[in-house]
């Protein structure tokens, strides 16, 4: 259909375009794919049929698969270590033996400077950390 005949044409200008004075395409909307009026006249319609129409759907990064990791730092078990020696009453810190897995540590990390040769068992280790502990006369071993 030509765009001068269509009825919208035909009645611009008139006050109600041939709806009548009170508006029989009241609460209809425009087009039914837009579904307006769901913030105005129909909001108790989006909170009874369809509580998720306005919710965002955002990106949620994987959980890691081994889940939580306790760890402590090279720098940490200095400290540790004087604690073993006050609690055990341990004379020999040459031969000093720390446990990490019945402290409750998983990983050992490289961060800080250690000067002491320490025996550290523990379930993983990073490379910074395992050097550190040798360079001071220490030892790792990794065991699970």
């Amino acid at each position: 259909m030509p765009h001068r005949l269509r009825k919208i044409r035909k009645k611009r200008g008139s006050r109600t375009q041939g709806y009548g004075r009170v508006g029989q395409h009241r609460k209809s909307g425009s087009k039914g794919r837009r579904r307006s009026g769901r913030h105005k006249h129909l909001w108790s319609y989006v909170i009874s049929y369809e509580p998720d129409y306005f919710k965002k759907v955002r990106f949620v990064s994987p959980k890691t698969p081994s889940g939580d990791v306790s760890t402590i730092n090279v720098g940490e078990l200095e400290e540790l270590a004087q604690k073993v020696v006050r609690k055990n009453r341990a004379r020999d810190k040459a031969s000093l033996i720390i446990d990490l897995r019945e402290i409750g540590y998983d990983k050992l990390l490289g961060k800080g400077k250690i000067t002491m040769p320490i025996h550290v068992k523990v379930a993983s280790c990073s490379e910074a950390a395992t050097k550190k502990v040798e360079s001071a006369g220490g030892k790792v071993s990794t065991e699970k």
